[in-house]
This record gives C-alpha cells, structure tokens and sequence, in this order.
C-alpha cells in the first residue's frame, strides 16, 4: 500500500484512473511532468488530460505552442508559464513558491517526456532539493519508441540525445558511441543529420547497424534501416522533423575501452612500426575504424629513439 497525500492508503494498481492527481495528493502541493504526444493527438492519456485541466499552473517550452495543443484537447488552463534555458534558473524559484503555498505546477515539453533533452531538469531538482513531491504521467518518448523499432538490440541501450557541436564533448561522445557494447539513441535536426551521419560512419566504421526514425506517430513516419555507409547517401535533408539516429552496438572486438586500442598500439611500436603503420594495421586486423584508431595512435607515448 502506497501513502499518497493525506492519510489516505491508496493502491496505486487499483487507484481509480479517473482520480485526478490534485485529489490524489491531498492539499499537498506537487510538481507533476506530463508526457505529452510526439505527433499524433490520439496518444495523449486520459489521466494527462485530467492533470492539465486541473493544474494551477501549467510551465511549458512556448506558451503559443501548448497553448495550441490545450485548446484541441478542450482545456482551459488556468494559467501557461513559460520555461526555457534561458530563465529556468529564475523560474524555479517561483515555481517551489507555489507549490509550498499547495498548487499543483505541471510541467510539459513541446513534444514527449519532459526534461529528456528538453527543459526542467533544474526545476525538478529544485522541486526534490525542497523536499517537495515530483511525480510522472509517463507517455511519449521518441527515443523509445524509435528504439523499439529500430530493429536494433533494445535490452541494454543508451540516450545520447543531441550530440554537441563541436569541442572536446563532441569529440569524447563519439569515442564512446564507437566503441559502446550497447545501442546508442541520438536526436538530430533535418539540417544537420547528414552531417551527424558522416562523422557517425567515421567513427564507428562503414559497416555499423543504424536506424533512422522520422515523423513518429504522424502519417508520413518514416523507419530507415541499414549501414552508416549506406546512410549517407540514402538520408533525405530535405525532409522535415526530428530524426532519431539509433546506432546498433559495437561489434565485439570494439566493445572495449579505448585503453585496450592503445595498449595493442603501443606492442606495434614496440615492435618497429611507425605510429601511422600502427593505427592502420589496428585498421585491419581488428576492423576498427579509422578515427578510432587514429585517435588511440595520438593517445599512445612516441617510441624513445
């Protein structure tokens, strides 16, 4: 039995669904995320329906956009707050505020499961360093549901989201998805997603499993399935939407870390071969890709003469 609110003891596998969460919680203030449809309106649920309809507060990515999205499903909100990168810090404040004085604050993203790559990871931590209620309507994610999809391994998998744009990060996050033993989900913009897909095939090598997921849950959803080389040349960028890129796991000589490559560099070199003859016979023998190995030939130390 699960203690919710008051001193009520409530089932969470019986709870009527049509208990809304303001009633659930008592004259407790909460904070509640609110998945919401990534494209098609039919897979919002009921209970979330129920939430935003009695929120006293309902913070969102754009105001226009949810405002948009409400109105389809019938709600009236009492009132939309805006929460984005650039004044989440400041927000948060206020939003702790009023779930101290009781109100119910629900979050949603533009599209999915709030925070995973979207605003309110700040307001959520300040919400629990409070010591203030967070709960979940779970829902929509893209990166599930691409990830189920995909045709890919799904039993051990890691959410990449946007890779960054450039600098050490960009750099590090590629050495990983390279040489990762589990399946990697990315999100990518129609404007960049060849670009994405390039440096991909160079760092994971030509012949690694992909699946590019568009347009999910709409009527023009699209599911690629094939090799990074292939990709390249088959991707549209024309095409609209966010893509998301799930990229199979390593094969088992890769799966490794990269202190393994530059050990196995390093007994080449012992053994008379330049640090270029070294990386391209790790090329060979063991099929790793170029920049894999290029980038554990430029870890190892130079051979003393």
């Amino acid at each position: 039995m699960t203690k919710v609110g008051s001193d009520r003891s409530v089932d969470p596998l019986t709870r009527d669904a049509k208990e809304p969460i303001s009633e659930q919680n008592g004259s407790t203030g909460s904070l509640v995320l609110v998945a919401t449809p990534i494209g098609n309106l039919g897979d919002i649920s009921r209970r979330a329906i129920e939430t935003l309809s009695h929120a006293d507060l309902v913070c969102c990515e754009d105001t226009r956009h949810t405002g948009q999205l409400l109105k389809k499903l019938g709600i009236e909100p009492k009132r939309l707050l805006s929460l984005h990168e650039h004044n989440e810090a400041g927000r948060a404040v206020e939003i702790v505020d009023r779930i101290v004085r009781g109100e119910l604050v629900a979050l949603v993203s533009d599209a999915g499961t709030p925070v995973i790559s979207d605003p309110g990871e700040r307001l959520v931590a300040s919400v629990v360093g409070a010591g203030l209620v967070v709960s979940t309507i779970p829902g929509p994610s893209a990166a599930i549901a691409a990830l189920s999809i995909s045709g890919l391994p799904a039993e051990r998998f890691a959410f990449v989201g946007f890779l960054p744009r450039k600098g050490r990060g960009r750099e590090a996050r590629l050495d990983v998805i390279a040489t990762s033993e589990v399946t990697s989900i990315l999100y990518e913009s129609p404007l960049r997603v060849r670009e994405t897909l390039e440096v991909l095939r160079e760092s994971c090598g030509a012949d690694r499993n992909i699946a590019i997921v568009r347009e999910l849950t709409k009527l023009h959803e699209e599911v690629w399935r094939g090799t990074l080389a292939e990709s390249v040349v088959r991707v549209d960028v024309e095409r609209r939407g966010e893509h998301v890129i799930v990229v199979g796991p390593a094969k088992a000589q890769l799966a490794g870390s990269k202190e393994d490559f530059i050990d196995k560099l390093g007994r080449l070199i012992e053994a008379g071969l330049s640090r270029r003859d070294a990386a391209s016979a790790l090329e060979i023998l063991l099929e790793v890709p170029h920049r894999v190995a290029y980038q554990a030939a430029l870890s190892t130390e130079p051979t003393a003469k």
